[in-house]
C-alpha cells in the first residue's frame, strides 16, 4: 500500500454539484459545488473544497468538520442563536451532530476537513495501535544504526572517566 503527498491548487480546483436538500434552504437558491481532494488511508477523514452561492440554509454536520475560509464571506447562526460572521482566514469547527444556519450573501469558498467520529473507547485504542506501530518502526531501524548507537554508548564510560580526573 502506497501512501502519498497530495497538493491541490484551489484555485484551479474543478467542483462538480453539490447539491442540499430543498427541505434545508429557507431562502434564495444556493448554488453548492464541491470537490473531495483527499481521503485518509483508513477513510475515516477527507479534505474538500466547497463553494456556494447567496442564500440561506441550515447545515446539518454527520462528521466532524473544520473549514478554513477561502474567500467571500457568510453568517453562521449556531444552535444558541449566536450568529457570527466568516471571512477570509477564518477557521470554524463544528462538530458532528450539531447544526446551524447559514447566510450567505452572495458567495463563500472553503476548504473543509471532515472526520468521522467514533466512539470513545475506540479512539483511545486508535491511537494506542498508532503508537505502538510507530514504537514498532522505531525498534525494527535497520542494526547499522543500532551499532553506532551502540559504539556510542561505549566511548561514553571513557568520556566520563576523562571528566572526572580532569576535574581532580
Amino acid at each position: 500500500m502506497s501512501k502519498s503527498v497530495v497538493i491541490a491548487t484551489t484555485s484551479k480546483t474543478d467542483l462538480g454539484p453539490a447539491p442540499v436538500s430543498t427541505d434545508w434552504v429557507h431562502n434564495g437558491k444556493p448554488d453548492m459545488r464541491s470537490k473531495e481532494v483527499a481521503r485518509s488511508h483508513d477513510h475515516t477523514s477527507h479534505v474538500m473544497i466547497w463553494d456556494c452561492t447567496g442564500g440561506r440554509f441550515t447545515w446539518n454536520y454527520e462528521k466532524d468538520e473544520t473549514f478554513v475560509v477561502l474567500s467571500g464571506e457568510a453568517f453562521i447562526t449556531n444552535e444558541k442563536d449566536e450568529e457570527r460572521r466568516i471571512s477570509p482566514g477564518d477557521i470554524v469547527f463544528f462538530p458532528a451532530g450539531t447544526s446551524s444556519r447559514w447566510h450567505v450573501p452572495s458567495y463563500i469558498k472553503k476548504v473543509a476537513f471532515l472526520r468521522h467520529t467514533m466512539p470513545r473507547p475506540l479512539g483511545f485504542g486508535v491511537l494506542a495501535w498508532n503508537l505502538f506501530v510507530r514504537k514498532a518502526r522505531y525498534w525494527a531501524r535497520p542494526i547499522s544504526i543500532v551499532s553506532q548507537s551502540v559504539r556510542k554508548l561505549k566511548t561514553l564510560p571513557v568520556l566520563i572517566s576523562a571528566g572526572i580526573s580532569g576535574a581532580v
